[in-house]
Formats: C-alpha cells, sequence, structure tokens
C-alpha cells in the first residue's frame, strides 16, 4: 500500500533548497537534484552495461536512488561535511533513526520494500556496484549545479575547498566506464546539460504556488510514483524498469518546446498532435544524436505515445495492450511491458499534488483549485485499479 506519509516525504524533497548558504543566481531543490542524479545514474550504468552486460541490477538502482532521496529527506537539516563526518563516527545510530522516522510510512509498501530499505544503508555487500554508480551519480549532479553556483561565490571562503572535495570525489569514481564518457564525450555531456536545463523550466509557470516545481523534479515524482504502483501491480523486473524510466525522461522533449500547458494544447483542434508531431522531429535532430545509437529504440519507447500501454517482443513494438493482459499475458521479463496508463495516472496525481500543496499552503489562484477539481473528478469516476488499490484512494488522501 502506498501510504500519505510516504508520498508526502517525497514531495517534501521540492521545498528543500540546495546551497542555501550560497549566492544562488537561481533556486536550486533537492527534488531536482535527484532527478538529474537518477538521469546521470542511467547514462552511466547503460555504459557500463555495454562494457559488461548484465552488470547492474537496475532494480536495485532504482531502489537505491529512491532510499538516499528518503534518507536525505529526513537529515536534510545537516551540512554535508558534518553528515558524512557523523555516517562515519555514529552512522548506524542515524540510519535507525531515519528508519524510526520513516517506519510507518514505508511498512506498507509491497515487495519487501522496508527491508530492502534497511539493507541497503546497514549492509555494505549489498548493491556495492549499484552504490557506486548511484555515488558518482550524486557528485556529478552536484558539480553540474556548483558550476553555476561557483562564478557567484569565488570571494567566500572555502569555496576552493568545496571545488577540490567535489572534484576529488569525481576524480575517485573514474574507474567507471560511463563516468569517463560523461566527462570526455562532449555529446553525451550535451544530453546529460540538456536533461538539466530541464530544472529551469517551472511547472505552472504563469500559476502563483509553492512550492515551485520543475519539469525535472515533475519527472522524478512520477517516476517514484510509477515505481511504487508497479510494486502493487507486481510487475516483473523489466516492467518495473521501464515503467521509472519512461517515468523518468517522459516529458524530455519539453526541453525543446517549453513546458505548454494542457488548456493551450486543447485550445485549438489538432493542435496537440501538432505539438506531439513537432516534437517527434525535433527530439530526432537534437536528443537523439547526444545518445549513442544502441540506446535509440529504447529511449523512442519512453518518450514517444508514452501514455500507451505496450510491448516490445521481437523488435515489435505492439500498443493498445489492455491493463488485464499486461497483468496476465505479458508481466515477464521477454516482453518488456510498459504502462502507459498508469504513467499518464501518475503524471496526473503529481500534477493534483502540486496543486494540492499549493492550496494548503494559502496559494490558490483558480487555475490551481479548478485543475485540482477536474484532475480529481476524473479519477473518480475512472475507478482504475493499480493492483488490489483503487487509484482514488490516492487523491482521497489529499483531496
Amino acid at each position: 500500500m502506498i501510504t500519505k506519509g510516504l508520498i508526502e516525504k517525497i514531495f517534501q524533497a521540492a521545498s528543500i533548497q540546495r546551497w542555501n548558504d550560497h549566492v544562488r543566481p537561481t533556486e536550486f531543490s533537492e527534488i531536482d537534484k535527484q532527478a538529474h542524479k537518477m538521469i546521470i545514474a542511467y547514462t552511466i550504468a547503460k555504459f557500463q552495461e555495454e562494457e559488461n552486460p548484465g552488470c547492474v541490477n537496475w532494480i536495485h538502482l532504482i531502489e537505491g536512488g529512491i532510499f538516499e532521496l528518503l534518507h536525505r529527506v529526513i537529515v536534510t537539516d545537516i551540512k554535508p561535511p558534518i553528515f558524512h563526518k557523523i555516517m562515519k563516527e555514529k552512522g548506524k545510530e542515524l540510519n535507525e533513526w531515519v528508519f524510526d522516522q520513516l517506519d510507518d510510512d514505508i511498512n506498507p509498501v509491497k515487495g519487501n520494500f522496508k527491508e530492502s530499505f534497511i539493507q541497503y544503508f546497514q549492509d555494505t555487500h549489498y548493491a556495492p556496484f549499484e552504490k557506486k554508480i548511484l555515488h558518482a551519480a550524486h557528485y556529478l549532479a552536484t558539480n553540474w549545479e556548483f558550476q553555476i553556483i561557483y562564478q557567484s561565490n569565488k570571494f567566500l571562503y572555502d569555496i576552493e575547498k568545496t571545488k577540490n572535495e567535489i572534484e576529488s570525489q569525481i576524480e575517485y569514481h573514474i574507474d567507471l566506464t560511463g563516468v569517463q564518457k560523461i566527462l570526455s564525450h562532449r555529446n553525451i555531456a550535451g544530453f546529460i546539460n540538456l536533461c538539466g536545463q530541464l530544472r529551469f523550466q517551472q511547472r505552472w509557470a504563469q500559476t502563483p504556488r509553492i512550492p515551485k516545481t520543475s519539469v525535472l523534479g515533475h519527472m522524478l515524482i512520477v517516476a517514484i510514483l510509477s515505481y511504487f504502483c508497479s510494486r502493487e501491480l507486481g510487475a516483473c523486473a523489466k516492467r518495473m524498469y521501464n515503467n521509472f524510466f519512461a517515468s523518468l525522461f517522459h516529458d524530455l522533449p519539453e526541453v525543446l518546446t517549453r513546458d505548454i500547458v494542457s488548456p493551450v494544447k486543447r485550445s485549438i483542434k489538432g493542435l496537440e498532435e501538432l505539438i506531439k508531431e513537432y516534437e517527434i522531429i525535433e527530439a530526432n535532430n537534437r536528443i537523439f544524436p547526444l545518445i549513442p545509437e544502441k540506446w535509440h529504440n529504447e529511449m523512442r519507447y519512453y518518450i514517444f505515445n508514452e501514455f500507451e500501454n505496450k510491448i516490445w517482443h521481437n523488435d515489435t513494438v505492439t500498443m493498445g495492450v489492455s491493463p488485464e493482459e499486461l497483468n496476465t499475458q505479458y508481466n515477464e521479463d521477454r516482453f518488456n511491458p510498459l504502462d502507459g496508463q498508469m504513467l499518464k495516472a501518475c503524471d496526473d496525481f503529481a500534477a493534483f499534488l502540486e496543486a494540492s500543496f499549493s492550496i494548503k499552503y494559502g496559494i490558490k489562484p483558480e487555475a490551481l483549485e479548478s485543475a485540482k477539481r477536474n484532475i480529481y473528478q476524473k479519477y473518480r469516476q475512472k475507478h482504475l485499479a493499480i493492483g488490489d488499490m483503487d487509484f482514488i484512494v490516492l487523491f482521497d488522501y489529499f483531496h
């Protein structure tokens, strides 16, 4: 069961400000950093698997990213140098305190989520390679932010020390082929930069709202929600992988078109289809040249027709598969299943959360209240089942 507290913890990362003791030319939120980190982790892991097929346990990688986000949300007030010192000397005690804080929220989640969460932080032999990839991705994402921060903070005491520490950590992970590629190949670095730019694109850009969320952070929220829904469905490993990363990349074309709000898309007949056509053309021209050709089919599977239920078997993509068929006939890795309709539900729910939290905090323009009402009614009438759970239950938490 997906709990209200767990959803609140995830969304809390949108309110956590990074580098808030530095001059910041723009806001940096924890959810954006974590989203960028997971995109970088995907990139590193893909390169590692090209070199050594099967070397990455993708479920451990996905879960590790979620575990680290939740851990970060709980200990957010601790500055990194102090945090690392505490973890070195009192890591077991701090982790146990974190487990206690999250127990009610994560205990009901299916798939031994709580047990895996505890093992991830307590057992040094659990998912060591995936931890290393995530650690490398963490510092690369941090460095991406720091390159912006550094220009405005050269006068600060210890800024060079921070710079050297980040560079030292990146160098420590240089044995990973994926890290080498990101640092030395202009195209793949361009892909990482392009994804990072999505943190500058605000959701609901014309509507006052708190906390502000970017397209980048929104994609991670949708990805995490889709992971939990996949657990509810008892999804096979490949289905969980597809659902998570399709969600993580589903709005990637918006880096080329910006976040065009739904009312505008639907205001003129055929406009939504025209925008989609433009996104395909621009993605082919500007996104795909940045990544290895071997990845193209998977990325197309994720960002085109992203809200369609589909399978990818024997080099053929079949769309229009029903949820029942995905659950009963195609819930095997060999079919490469993807729950596009569920992804759409998670996407809508994330938008509902964005409106709900702002309204809760007292910023409630009519656009947000109307959106919240409309999305709620849509799923009240739909009766979408996710495993044993009616999806409306999640909406009812915040209605």
